[in-house]
């Protein structure tokens, strides 16, 4: 028989104890690296996330944009307008406008400039190169470049959900009823109007070239499946084989050579008001800066008689009208002088000092308190009557 020493035995290769320690190290070690596999799993789906978001957006996040899926982008409308056979061209400038519209003059520009970025030349300039002109929901700058015969005309009712065409335009009368909110608008050919013979949501000039519609509802993703909004919007937008989809930035901005002038930015009326102005300020200082005299030089200390602190305070309060704090200075004077008089100490209470009132003249505290305590004056006239009121306690209490 052969025996093995003992630190033999303990590195000798054998079947794996049965005691399950194994089985437990992986747990254990899971267990506390739990918060970096938290950390590591969070980081790979952010990666995962990102990277999908990169694949399949386009990150562009515009209202009524061709390129924004979102229920206020237009993405359905460009791809429906697609598949009928239009090229639909996004331009985000007006250089990449003229160029678009340079290689085909014959295409249909649409423009929706809802901060305003374009001024009214730049909006003439687009209506005359291109051949047809589709305006979506213009500011008031915007609108001035088409000329005087297109004006606002207010806002849709919140009240009407759905829109008749009532007009012969072709495009309108083919799509029927819409569904839209928005402002309206007076032009050469009112389509949508929200009363018999008043502004509407589409509005046109007398040869069709340019056509205002006042609400981003018949365009975008999220209402195009609306009633006709739809077929008007693609009857609208697909009558040339070309559309250029426009969407001023701040590039557009016109830059000025010249800076208007500070008399050119002042009203007119400052001219006649400003020296008037001017006139009125020096009399103003010449007023409130008149001074009484020399200064007079007194050696202190300087001894002020009571009577004449009291006076000049009392006369104080009533220059500023403080019927309160002189009310509440005549009764702090009165409860003093009181519990001087009844020996109760400089730490006494207003309830011993109505009590020993009461006491002495033989009348309900309460009483003495409505007077004492609980009126408030309102007005000089009240002030006085109140400090009658409250004198009489005092001398009727110190004279017994």
């Amino acid at each position: 028989m052969t025996i093995i020493p003992q630190e033999h035995a303990l590195h000798s290769d054998g079947p794996a104890p049965a005691d399950g320690s194994s089985r437990r190290a992986f747990p254990d070690w899971f267990r506390k690296n739990l918060a970096w596999i938290a950390i590591g799993a969070l980081l790979a789906g952010l990666v995962a996330y990102l990277a999908v978001t990169s694949v399949t957006g386009n990150g562009d996040k515009r209202p009524l944009s061709a390129r924004n899926p979102a229920p206020d982008g237009a993405m359905a409308t460009a791809e429906i307008l697609g598949r009928h056979g239009v090229s639909v061209t996004p331009t985000d400038t007006l250089e990449e406008t003229k160029a678009a519209l340079s290689a085909n003059p014959e295409a249909t520009v649409l423009l929706y400039d809802p901060r305003g970025f374009l001024d009214q030349d730049q909006v003439r300039d687009v209506a005359a190169a291109a051949d047809r002109l589709v305006l979506v929901k213009p500011r008031l700058r915007s609108l001035g470049g088409l000329g005087p015969d297109f004006r606002p005309g207010g806002v849709v009712p919140e009240a009407t959900t759905v829109i008749e065409p009532r007009c012969d335009q072709e495009d309108a009368t083919a799509a029927g009823k819409i569904s839209a909110q928005g402002p309206v608008f007076w032009g050469p050919v009112v389509c949508y109007p929200i009363r018999d013979g008043g502004p509407g949501v589409y509005a046109a000039s007398a040869d069709g070239r340019v056509v205002v519609i006042g609400s981003t509802e018949v365009l975008d993703n999220g209402h195009l499946a609306s009633e006709g909004n739809a077929a008007l919007a693609l009857r609208t937008l697909g009558n040339n084989a070309e559309l250029v989809w426009y969407m001023p930035g701040i590039e557009d901005i016109a830059a000025s050579d010249s800076r208007p002038t500070l008399n050119e930015l002042a009203p007119r009326w400052l001219a006649f008001a400003g020296p008037w102005l001017g006139l009125v300020a020096v009399l103003a200082i010449a007023w409130r800066g008149r001074r009484m005299g020399p200064l007079v030089f007194e050696p202190l200390p300087v001894v002020v008689k009571a009577a004449e602190t009291a006076e000049g305070r009392a006369r104080l309060y009533q220059d500023s009208r403080a019927v309160g704090r002189a009310a509440d200075n005549l009764r702090a004077g009165t409860l003093t002088r009181l519990a001087r008089h009844f020996n109760l100490g400089a730490d006494a209470t207003t309830e011993a000092i109505l009590d020993a009132c009461s006491h002495r003249l033989g009348r309900p505290a309460p009483e003495i308190r409505s007077v004492l305590i609980d009126a408030m004056p309102a007005n000089e006239g009240q002030l006085v009557q109140w400090a009658q009121q409250i004198e009489r306690i005092e001398e009727e209490a110190t004279a017994r």
